[in-house]
């Protein structure tokens, strides 16, 4: 066989298989025989084979698994990955409709979804193909688990069709059905070896398996929900769906478009019942604004898309005895009253502790000593106490009261609006120790070395007393301390010398100030530009940030008028940590402060990526869909001709490369 007739065999063989997976695992249709299937897969790897050249990381052949990788890659996700709004109460939909209808002064719908209880996975196409799978992480990076991910049957290698973008991002879950879960199970307690607590947690671990050969033997499957990219040839969620589903996707048909109020709730009582009996495991139903332009309208708040919510149907409860309670203190001082509790299975995991929140709740709950309580998990994740069987009380029983001391220094503790804090932070060794954790953190200063032992053990040896004495060890400090040699704490010397070179935002984001997370930092940091201005803002002025309302902004006045963090600031000034923006990372310019563009097509002097940052350097916004609230659209070669006919109709300016070039020039 020559080359030419090989390549023209084995593009044919991948088609056929790719089709027939296609037919078998997505439609439920097979269109060929197991044994035909097994024969025609046999014939493309031998022929891949014998003839490598034409290798293809998306051959059909790359379903059964390869060799086992090292670990994983984090990769920075190039649109960040968000939470949604979520609410136990239909009383709670109806407020957000209310919302955001205040918000656009236009007609819009709705596309109503179910909610998949699996692992989040964002899937990138370039020219149809798949090139990389991340998880969810922490929404601003994720795990690269691609090989892993092209195991997954109902995950296309390759896309059907020729109307996909250049690029397009394809998020969804990785799931195992519940019969396939049962049967994993069967087959572990048969070997005599552990079970799974859930079909999610199954889901989760298999993705993480550095062995892609066993993650295909499980089995996981792939449901699509949302696309994202430039040049989508679709404007709404509804349609976006359909168009995953001509693409190949595994899209359950269990969705619709909705024009009110009284049609989702038709949805979430429809499927309050039917979810049971639906092969995956679902927690609720998702509503998203259907349109594009105007969730883009609506934009984000730091956590989550204003223009999504989640309903999530009730949890389940078990009931259980109250053992003890504990006071545990936090990073910021707030004490958090904890139920220890008899060992309950609890939607598929032990659970022998719950968070019982405040002392108001505890009062509500009418809690006593040796009570059976009712347990459920907020949010599917954290337990919590949410009731008393009081007609198994014992007489005589003493009432749960919170403490009025800190349980670890003794300070009295400070009410703040429904909570208690120790105010004594600086000889609190949980608060000490949190706030050393949350510096080194990977999101923080990503100090690496620095565990929560080796934390422990630099403050029982006095070594450390705050985040500022870190910057004071030597090598020889560390050496002589239990499970740490030459090599570690050389390593550990090393990495805190590096993390002076994290930028402004991150050692903002690391001082720990209450309710200022990583996003509000990296805003504060590029609105104020240094740390000396932010000392001085007024409330009024912090206000003006987005996303800041008064309590943040009493916050952050709050932390800097405490002596005590000033002086580790100015400690950590004197080590040289970065304390403003440098001269790379300042915009360039104002010339296009406040305008926003869309840029569609390709340029003779940039790549798209290019172009983006060159937007913000001068101070500009990049948004990805026209709107009216759209400055330009700047159009290269080739532009989306939906984005040029929508600009025109909105009387959108549409500019050149060189005219983009003039603004900024």
């Amino acid at each position: 066989m020559t080359k030419e007739q090989a390549k023209k065999r084995i593009d044919e063989l991948r088609k056929i298989l790719n089709d027939a997976n296609y037919r078998y695992y997505v439609l439920a249709q097979p269109t060929i025989s197991d044994y035909e299937y097994d024969r025609l897969l046999e014939e493309l790897q031998k022929l891949e084979k014998e003839f490598p050249e034409f290798d293809d990381p998306n051959s059909p052949t790359k379903r059964v698994g390869g060799e086992p990788v090292k670990g994983f890659k984090t990769v920075k996700h190039k649109y960040p990955m968000l939470s949604l709004e979520k609410s136990y109460n239909v009383d709670d939909i109806k407020d957000w409709i209310k919302r955001i209808k205040r918000l656009v002064n236009e007609d819009f719908s709705f596309c109503v979804e179910l909610k998949y209880d699996g692992v989040s996975l964002s899937n990138r196409y370039v020219n149809g193909k798949l090139v990389q799978s991340l998880t969810r992480g922490d929404g601003i990076e994720g795990d690269d688990v691609t090989q892993n991910a092209r195991t997954i049957r109902t995950l296309p290698l390759v896309l059907k069709g020729n109307d996909y973008p250049p690029e397009v991002f394809v998020r969804g879950e990785a799931m195992i059905a519940r019969e396939k879960f049962k049967k994993i199970n069967e087959q572990q307690a048969k070997e005599g070896k552990t079970t799974y607590m859930n079909a999610r947690n199954l889901a989760a671990g298999t993705l993480k398996l550095l062995d892609s050969k066993t993650v295909a033997q499980r089995g996981l499957d792939f449901i699509a929900y949302f696309m994202l990219g430039e040049n989508l040839p679709v404007d709404n969620q509804y349609d976006a769906l359909k168009k995953l589903e001509e693409w190949g996707f595994f899209v359950p048909h269990d969705y619709k478009k909705a024009k009110d109020v009284d049609e989702i709730m038709d949805f979430i009582l429809d499927w309050g019942v039917k979810r049971f009996d639906f092969p995956y495991d679902t927690d609720g139903i998702v509503v998203k604004v259907n349109e594009f332009a105007i969730q883009e309208k609506l934009g984000y708040t730091a956590k989550a898309p204003r223009w999504a919510m989640a309903y999530k149907f009730p949890a389940e409860r078990k009931l259980t005895r109250l053992i003890s309670v504990d006071f545990q203190v936090g990073r910021t001082g707030k004490v958090t009253p904890v139920a220890n509790l008899e060992p309950v299975e609890l939607a598929g995991t032990i659970v022998k502790r719950a968070t019982l929140h405040n002392e108001d709740n505890i009062k509500k709950l009418d809690l006593h000593e040796g009570d059976y309580v009712y347990v459920e998990k907020a949010g599917e994740i954290i337990p919590q106490v949410v009731a008393v069987e009081k007609s198994k009380r014992k007489p005589g029983a003493k009432p749960i009261e919170f403490v009025k001391k800190c349980p670890v220094c003794d300070t009295p503790l400070v009410k703040i609006g429904a909570d208690y804090f120790c105010v004594q932070s600086s000889n609190c060794l949980p608060q000490i120790k949190a706030k050393i954790e949350h510096f080194v953190s990977r999101k923080a200063m990503d100090i690496e070395g620095l565990g929560p032992e080796t934390i422990d053990l630099l403050l029982e040896k006095g070594l450390i007393h705050d985040v500022a004495d870190l910057y004071d060890l030597k090598k020889e400090d560390l050496i002589p301390l239990e499970r740490l040699g030459e090599k570690s704490a050389e390593n550990i010397i090393k990495s805190i010398e590096k993390s002076k070179n994290q930028p402004f935002e991150k050692v903002l984001y690391a001082l720990g100030i209450r309710h200022v997370g990583e996003t509000t930092a990296k805003k504060l940091a590029r609105h104020f530009k240094s740390l000396d201005r932010l000392m001085q803002a007024s409330k009024e002025e912090l206000e003006k940030v987005g996303d800041i309302g008064e309590k943040i902004a009493e916050s952050i006045q709050d932390f800097f008028k405490d002596p005590e963090n000033m002086s580790i600031i100015n400690r950590l000034k004197d080590k040289g940590l970065k304390f403003e923006l440098t001269e790379e990372e300042l915009p360039k310019s104002n010339k296009l402060q406040g305008k926003k563009f869309v840029i569609s097509g390709t340029f003779e002097h940039f790549s798209r990526d290019e172009l983006k940052k060159s937007i913000e350097e001068n101070g500009g916004q990049n948004v990805s869909s026209v709107s009216k609230n759209t400055d330009y659209l700047l159009a290269g070669e080739k532009p989306g001709p939906s984005k040029i006919e929508k600009a025109k109709n909105l009387g959108i300016p549409i500019i050149s490369e060189a005219e983009y070039l003039e603004m900024i020039g």
